[in-house]
């Protein structure tokens, strides 16, 4: 009896039925998911048509924990039992943390791993925990509201966050049970949910200042097509920082000293934010605290945000040159995050693209927005959207080469998903193993840039030197995560590791890492130079002694005096600063060394013929 086909290869025996997606954007002070629901975008609420949910965990006595506005109430009564604004110490070291605040707002503790934990009366708790209660939360309402399990989310990153930070976050969505399908920059989400991938062909701008991070993101759209040319920004400075400067003035007011405890400190932090807030449609805020009432004019305000305002503006600068666009080229400039309700960030971001911000959309929910419309497309909701989201690696990655030289093997702001491939050889005769040491940074010698990872390739054929083909792949996914594996190829064998350092860079090292890739670049190279003729030094002097070992007998008294002078003279010259003596002297050595090189050369080609006659090798 024939088959009955009832439907497609590969499609639903429901062809009219949805798969569950959602956006869901991990914010610093808020978060907030979303989806599209009968062809519209929508945030959605809980049972008390709430959309944003404080980015807030309270961890109680009896183990029991709150999330969102139940748990922000404890902000001031129990302030280092409640964990807000995470999202900071997301793929952070203690060392990372510490630099950043001081003093500290909650008990950190070193573990044995690289991951700090945060001591709470329910016991110690891990960012990526933190963060994982947020989310489930977030998952509880989509599945409410929607009526079914979810196939799977996007979670949005700020563009800046390197390969810990971008890790931390995905793990997180899967501790609270998500099928993360992708993590996408909050810029492009936000030009999404903008409809600017439907607008004229053009480039961009998209200014994000969210409560604990700063991204400028440089797109060009072309026929739909986002495609991230260049990215910049502070992991750490938002909206908490113009928070702690209001806070600063207000302890200055009160003549407070620094060493005043956790519970009037969050009080002050408090009262400051909702003087800033004030202040958007205000122009004087009181203030009352410790029986005590101040008055904060937006004038003032001004004053004390317009350093952070500008801090923010030196990455707009650097986006622009590394994607070679000049201003009069920025066709829209996009604001997205609640910070950007200020009215002077506007003014100033305004004023130095010399042109008004698009503002239309509400900066919370814009990114959650355009999430969940990549998500849709994820999911196969909308197989025939043109939709593609191209964005680039903040950091050029590579590995270490003799020397202590860095060879880059994805350059910075090249576009993911992306895959890079290069040859290598070994370095000595028989070697066996090859150590290999993934790194990220814009500089030249491996101890000016950061190590991400280190594996070893075992079982190599013991060749002549530079005989032995190593190939060494790097893969960069759509996520921004790092896979690098390495495979002989005569004999096949492989080997490989998933970048997953479990702390990410500070804001300061990674504009430090891209400044002083300019300002060192012609030490640099100098220095790249002068590595490079070391390496080769030893190399030769290395094949050399090898060479008079087995078959020094070839030369004459003389002849050896010559070549011993030569190689002495390069064997002291390697370890100076001069890159053309070195050079020099391996030429010199080359010249005296010929006759010894033709000698062996002859002797070989003769104990390889052997026996043998011309007549076999022309057969």
């Amino acid at each position: 009896m024939a088959l009955i086909q009832i439907s497609e290869p590969g499609q639903s025996t429901k062809p009219h039925e949805r798969k569950l997606a959602v956006g869901i954007d991990l914010g610093t002070t808020n978060s907030l998911v979303a989806t599209v629901r009968s062809g519209q975008t929508t945030t959605l609420a809980n049972e008390n048509g709430e959309h944003l949910l404080p980015s807030v965990v309270y961890y109680a006595k009896d183990k029991t924990r709150l999330v969102g506005s139940e748990a922000k109430q404890y902000k001031i009564t129990d302030p280092l039992n409640t964990i807000s604004s995470v999202k900071r110490y997301m793929g952070r070291s203690l060392e990372d943390i510490k630099a950043k605040e001081s003093p500290l707002h909650y008990d950190f503790i070193q573990t044995n791993s690289t991951v700090p934990r945060i001591k709470t009366q329910a016991g110690e708790v891990s960012a990526i925990e933190v963060s994982a209660e947020i989310l489930s939360v977030l998952k509880k309402r989509a599945e409410l509201s929607l009526g079914d399990e979810l196939s799977g989310v996007v979670i949005t990153v700020p563009a800046y966050f390197d390969d810990a930070q971008r890790q931390a976050t995905k793990d997180a969505g899967r501790l609270a049970g998500l099928n993360v399908l992708r993590l996408i920059n909050e810029p492009t989400a936000a030009a999404v949910a903008y409809g600017l991938d439907k607008a004229s062909d053009g480039v961009i701008a998209v200014y994000d200042l969210g409560g604990g991070t700063f991204d400028i993101s440089i797109l060009r759209v072309t026929q739909g097509v986002f495609e991230v040319l260049a990215t910049a920004g502070d992991s750490a400075l938002g909206g908490d920082d113009f928070d702690y400067v209001i806070a600063s003035w207000i302890q200055q007011q009160l003549e407070l000293g620094d060493d005043i405890d956790k519970s009037l400190r969050n009080q002050i932090i408090h009262a400051a934010c909702q003087a800033k807030q004030t202040l958007t449609t205000e122009r004087l805020a009181s203030i009352n605290i410790a029986s005590t009432t101040l008055e904060l004019s937006r004038e003032q305000l001004n004053n004390l945000i317009d350093p952070l305002i500008k801090k923010t503006l030196m990455p707009c600068r650097r986006a622009l040159r590394d994607a070679q666009v000049e201003l009069e080229e920025i066709k829209a400039v996009v604001m997205v995050g609640g910070s950007t309700r200020i009215l002077r960030v506007r003014d100033k971001v305004g004023e130095y693209f010399d042109q008004p911000p698009m503002v239309d959309i509400n900066p919370d929910t814009v990114v959650a927005i355009g999430a969940a419309i990549q998500a849709d497309v994820l999911v196969g909701n909308k197989a025939d959207s043109d939709l593609l989201l191209l964005d680039v690696v903040p950091l050029s990655l590579g590995l270490e080469t003799m020397g202590n030289l860095v060879e880059k093997i994805i350059p910075r702001n090249t576009t993911i998903p992306a895959t890079r491939a290069q040859d290598f050889t070994t370095y000595k005769d028989g070697q066996t193993a090859m150590s290999i040491h993934v790194v990220q940074g814009e500089r030249e010698l491996v101890p000016d840039c950061r190590s991400l990872g280190r594996f070893s390739l075992k079982g190599i054929p013991p060749l002549v030197a530079g005989s032995a083909r190593i190939r060494v792949t790097f893969e960069v996914d759509a996520d921004g995560l790092l896979h690098v594996s390495a495979r002989e190829e005569t004999t096949g064998i492989e080997s490989g590791i998933e970048v997953k350092p479990s702390y990410g860079l500070t804001d300061s090292e990674i504009e430090k890492m891209l400044l002083d890739s300019m300002e060192h670049a012609d030490e640099d190279i100098a220095a790249r130079m002068l590595h490079e003729q070391q390496v080769e030094a030893d190399r030769v002097l290395e094949a050399l002694a090898a060479a008079l070992d087995d078959d020094g007998d070839m030369l004459s008294a003389e002849e050896r005096q010559s070549i011993d002078e030569a190689a002495g003279n390069l064997a002291k010259l390697k370890t100076g600063n001069d890159d053309r003596a070195i050079k020099q002297a391996m030429q010199a050595l080359d010249r005296v060394a010929e006759v010894f090189v033709s000698r062996r050369m002859d002797s070989n080609i003769r104990k390889a013929m052997a026996g043998h006659n011309v007549d076999e090798f022309n057969a």
